[in-house]
């Protein structure tokens, strides 16, 4: 919804309502005590993707399951049975739904009129008596609710690439810990599947040094270069019936509500709006991201809008074309009509009220964005060569803003590699990441909220993550084209400078405190705080963010420990080789995390000595003043605890999870880090501490 969702109990006319439209049959108490359906059996081979809930409120959450066809027998009603307690001795709510095959016999039940702040439990039996496994689900809080929130959030599982050991430890601690440690709900940012997928036999070598596993083969599909994409709503359908076969996938989803947004590859990698880009130009989309929308919808369980009659349960897509997008809005979004009927097909922007202490937003950071400057042809001239995978900071910056750069008046030219190259967006609006609508919405959420604590579901990370390419020593050879910093990409809000300052301004003027930006796709561990600017302009913080390392898709440090080669004079500014020693053998270690703190001259001086001490002696201080802690090589998952005063947040993470642990506690943690900040007022600047450390560090002071 686009609106905060209400937690005042809902009657049942406004659940039947509300049921009919997130296109989901109604579960309501039953008025007396029925006994438990005597038929039952489990049989979990009927229901091969498990089941789900999802967007919990004070009265209740959407519950999920997925019952095909299989062994001859084909099931089209089901009735779904809640639960005070596992064995279903004390049953509290039933709802009878139909499926079928339009819907890739997916099931979605709204329950309401449940308590608030407790466990329940629940099933779906078919006409057959075959039964899906056992879920657990909890309520949220109610508004007034003082309870510390507790919750984990995570991103970017790539089963083909990876395995989901960190979903194993989150149930194995989870499963331990006191009542009031465990989790309230799982905030998954996105890149809950990745379409781009790799068949073994056209790369038998794997990626880096992971083997590829062969999960799913499209129906239709389309080949570029040596991967495939999903092209129809069958292959996005089989996109997700293959991922939720993880074992550790499907438990946590039994175990937890989830609280979802999609990023980008539950659409396309390089999507924006409704194109794709795949390297060699814009390519017209818009069937393809109603079909992502279509089965995003079908298979998570979320409070979501989409377009159509409200008594018809079904998605109903619209028809579009595919067709290039020629005129856009001031706001860079694409007028063509197929576009914005395509990004319209799903309203994922929502907001919720968590206790006393938590109001949740989550936005859609990619079906309205500009066009990615790393896309557009004009700026190819601006990629720096032999630097890899690093832009221009300055360059970013007066490219993104347009003709909005210094107050309205842009430089015509733009100082590149000693020459001065034509200003190709000297007369163009700025980019932006949200979109018009969507930003007045968010802002509105953000001003009006009144928690303590503001958390930004935010898919992608506001932190810049940087170093100093101007200061290398001109004995190493290459030579940075600017004056200015280098940042690692610019596919995130790190591209997107202009709304970001103006999101981070309207937080400073309005005296806002308690926000917090919680983040995934980097595939890295990030906290620091937010500012307009960085040295050497004016640094004044306003929030905190956080960003969690990926559940299993390869990181920047392992993409450059496996394509930068050895002899490149760069590599050190990215990997830490240390000396062989055959009685050690110790490993390849993330060199990018000294330069993203402290610059390159101390990934430099790490290289030549060895020793941490003396590369945090060549720091240089106005590289990252705004950074805590970075890991660019961390996978695993992150928890917030959010109480009246503080918020504390925990990185948990876990080996490079090339191959599943098969143990029940998923495997050795790698380290994990607690980092706190207290309450601010209104023109404090806010702080991060660390408090806690358990495991090694790497190469993190």
């Amino acid at each position: 919804m686009s609106d905060s969702i209400s937690t005042r109990p809902m009657t049942r006319r406004e659940a039947i309502a509300a049921a009919a439209a997130f296109g989901a049959a109604l579960a309501w108490p039953a008025r007396f005590q029925y006994p438990p359906t005597l038929a039952w059996r489990e049989r979990r081979d009927a229901y091969p993707q498990g089941v789900a809930s999802g967007d919990p409120q004070p009265d209740g959450m959407i519950l999920w399951t997925r019952r095909p066809p299989t062994r001859g027998t084909t099931a089209r009603r089901l009735r779904v049975e809640v639960a005070l307690d596992q064995e279903f001795q004390r049953p509290y709510a039933i709802a009878n739904a139909t499926m079928s095959a339009e819907s890739d016999w997916t099931c979605r039940v709204l329950v309401a009129g449940l308590q608030p702040s407790r466990p329940y439990w629940y099933r779906f039996i078919d006409e057959h008596g075959f039964g899906s496994r056992i879920g657990r689900t909890l309520t949220a809080p109610s508004s007034d609710d003082p309870r510390t929130i507790r919750f984990a959030f995570v991103s970017c599982q790539n089963v083909q690439q990876g395995a989901c050991n960190a979903y194993r430890r989150m149930i194995w601690e989870d499963a331990r810990g006191a009542p009031d440690d465990q989790l309230d709900f799982v905030l998954h940012l996105g890149d809950f599947v990745y379409e781009v997928v790799w068949y073994p036999p056209d790369r038998p070598r794997g990626m880096y040094a992971r083997r590829l596993r062969d999960i799913v083969r499209y129906p239709h599909g389309e080949k570029h270069g040596d991967f495939h994409v999903p092209t129809t709503l069958a292959d996005y359908r089989a996109l997700y019936r293959a991922y939720l076969l993880d074992p550790d996938l499907q438990d946590a989803r039994a175990r937890w509500p989830f609280v979802c947004v999609p990023d980008n590859h539950e659409f396309s990698w390089k999507g924006w709006q409704s194109q794709e880009n795949f390297g060699t130009g814009t390519i017209p989309a818009q069937t393809r991201k109603v079909a992502a929308n279509q089965a995003w919808f079908e298979y998570q369980p979320a409070r979501v809008a989409r377009p159509g009659d409200p008594a018809d349960d079904r998605f109903q897509p619209p028809r579009v074309a595919d067709a290039p997008l020629l005129e856009f809005d001031e706001n860079g979004l694409g007028r063509e009509p197929g576009n914005l009927a395509a990004v319209g097909s799903l309203t994922v922007h929502r907001s919720q009220r968590w206790g006393r202490n938590v109001e949740l937003i989550l936005t859609d950071n990619r079906s309205f964005r500009s066009e990615p400057l790393s896309n557009r042809p004009e700026t190819a001239a601006f990629r720096p060569t032999d630097f890899p995978a690093v832009v221009s900071e300055d360059v970013t910056e007066v490219l993104d803003a347009g003709r909005a750069m210094n107050d309205g008046q842009p430089p015509p030219t733009i100082r590149f590699g000693g020459k001065e190259v034509p200003n190709p967006r000297v007369t163009a609006a700025p980019q932006s990441m949200l979109g018009a609508a969507q930003k007045a919405w968010f802002l509105g959420r953000l001003g009006a909220a009144t928690a303590p604590w503001k958390l930004w579901g935010n898919s992608v990370a506001m932190l810049d993550w940087r170093t100093d390419f101007q200061n290398l020593p001109r004995a190493l050879g290459p030579r940075w084209p600017t004056t200015g910093y280098a940042l690692f990409g610019d596919d995130d809000w790190s591209g997107y400078r202009h709304e970001r300052r103006e999101i981070l301004e309207f937080i400073r003027q309005r005296g806002i405190t308690g926000i917090a930006t919680i983040c995934g796709d980097r595939h890295a561990f990030l906290a620091g705080v937010l500012s307009s600017s960085l040295p050497p302009k004016a640094f004044e913080p306003v929030a905190v963010e956080f960003v969690t390392g990926s559940i299993s898709a390869p990181g920047l440090f392992e993409a450059m420990q496996y394509t930068v080669p050895r002899k490149h004079p760069l590599r050190p500014v990215y990997v830490y080789d240390p000396v062989y020693d055959p009685s050690t053998r110790e490993p390849a270690q993330p060199a990018i995390n000294v330069s993203i703190m402290h610059g390159v001259r101390a990934s430099l001086a790490l290289q030549r000595t060895g020793h941490l001490e003396s590369a945090i002696a060549a720091s240089n201080p106005e590289v990252a003043p705004h950074l805590s802690f970075v890991d660019a090589g961390g996978h695993g998952y992150a928890v917030v605890r959010a109480d009246p005063d503080e918020l504390a947040v925990e990185f948990v993470c876990i080996p490079r999870p090339i191959n599943r642990a098969g143990r029940a506690n998923g495997g050795p943690i790698a380290y994990r880090v607690t980092h706190c900040v207290r309450q601010w007022r209104s023109g404090e600047a806010p702080r991060i501490e660390r408090t806690d450390v358990e495991g090694q560090l790497p190469l993190v002071e």
